[in-house]
């Protein structure tokens, strides 16, 4: 790992529509919350970008718009 990376890299990914609870399976580790807004936010860690390219793999997969990409700073949530 570089220096500086200790440990995985947190992401939010928000996508637009709503996923229910069925899919949390599907997106293994991340937390699936339903925003008021219309809009899903998938919420977990990935190992590298490889990972992260999968899990942007399975979201074009399921036809559902990307809204953003957003690393997660220590304190964030």
């Amino acid at each position: 790992m570089p220096v500086g990376h200790d440990q995985l890299d947190r992401y939010e990914i928000r996508l637009l529509g709503q996923l229910d609870d069925c899919w949390s399976d599907w997106f293994a580790g991340f937390t699936l919350t339903t925003e008021s807004d219309g809009t899903t936010t998938l919420t977990g860690s990935v190992l590298d970008q490889a990972a992260l390219h999968g899990l942007l793999r399975r979201v074009s997969n399921l036809g559902v718009t990307l809204v953003s990409v957003n690393v997660l700073r220590s304190g964030q949530s």
